[in-house]
This record gives C-alpha cells, structure tokens and sequence, in this order.
C-alpha cells in the first residue's frame, strides 16, 4: 500500500484529528506541509478549493478528499477492518457519527486579535459543550461517549480539549475544573501512544 498524503499546516486542530486517526490505525502515511499564510493561496486550494485545512490524497483509490470529518469516515471505511475504532451495529455506528457531526460544529477559531465580546461568547459555548460531554459521561460511569471502548467518536475531541486552555485563559491543570468526567476522559485518550508519543501540537 502507498502512504496516504495528507495537506496540513501544523498549526490548528483539525489536521491533528486526522493524523490521530491515521496513527490508531496504522496507516502509512506523508506530510506535505504548508504554512498556514497559504490556505488561500493557488497551490492549496487547487487541492481544497474550500480554502480548509486539511485535505488528503489516497494514492490507492485515487482519492482526493477534503472536510475532516469526511476524512475520518473514509480513513474508518477503508482501514479499519477489525473496528479497533469504530463499531458494528447500526446503532452504535450512528451515535459515532453523531458524535462526530456534534464535535465538527463548535469549532473554535484562534483569532490573533483578542476580542472581549468574542472571548466571553466562545468561553461560554466551551462551557456548555463541555457540561454536554460530562452530563453523557457521568451517566452510569460511562468512560466512553459509545460503547465500552474508544471509538474515533471520542477521539475527535482530543486535539481540540489540548488547546482549550488558549480560549479559556488558564493552565492546562484548570481547564477541565467543574468537569471530573470530562478530565478522565481526556486523560484516558491523551494517554495514547497515538497520541501522546507522536502528535505535538504547534
């Protein structure tokens, strides 16, 4: 098999959910990196012209792909064979969707400039996603938003809850306080060698 080529720039957190996925499952793959001036640019978005990052090319399907989340549901289809990450049944595949879809529309963008009435507003919609997730996981013990073992429904969040101490202004210790469950979790999947021994954050 050839390596997939996945077109990132390292700063933000959406490439990093595709690479985490590629790690899970042991897929080869290539870097071609980018700086982050050149989303717009001609050489990027003859790749996405959504002007986004990230995109991949599957040299084995001659693929060209682009939107995270349609990323990871292709990395899931064609790769994940023995459902290390991912589920059987068609209950268990859909509430992992939905997770997914949930994650993919409260993107945080990091904008340079520091705007009180944006800060105050993403602090707060920070807060209530994470009072969803902690509701969900407080539930019967769950440690894991589907199943009983990690799926990329949870794994979606773990490149956006390590930058979350950006938006909300504190140390890494604080950032999860109010959430116990929610802090577990993270901790649990921020533990991985998918994770914690390959991925750093720019």
């Amino acid at each position: 098999m050839k390596p997939v080529q996945i077109h990132m720039a390292p700063h933000g957190p959406n490439p990093w959910k595709v690479i985490l996925i590629l790690e899970e499952l042991s897929i080869a793959y290539e870097v071609d990196l980018f700086r982050s001036d050149e989303v717009k640019t001609e050489r990027y978005t003859t790749l996405n012209p959504n002007g986004r990052f990230p995109a991949i090319t599957d040299p084995n399907t001659d693929l060209l792909l682009w939107e995270t989340g349609a990323i990871i549901l292709y990395l899931i289809e064609q790769s994940d064979t023995t459902k290390k990450i991912s589920c059987d049944t068609l209950k268990e595949r859909n509430l992992c969707t939905q997770w997914l879809m949930f994650q993919a529309g409260w993107f945080i963008h990091l904008h340079a400039e520091k705007i009180p009435s944006a800060i105050d507003r993403y602090v707060g919609e920070i807060k209530r996603v994470l009072g969803v997730l902690e509701s969900v996981l407080a539930k019967d013990g769950k440690e894991w938003l589907v199943g009983d073992r990690v799926t990329f429904a949870d794994l979606a969040f773990v490149s956006f809850n390590d930058r979350l101490n950006e938006i909300l202004m504190v140390g890494n210790e604080k950032v999860f306080d109010g959430f116990p469950n929610v802090r577990a979790w993270h901790e649990r999947m921020a533990s991985r060698a998918s994770w914690s021994g390959k991925v750093l954050l720019s």
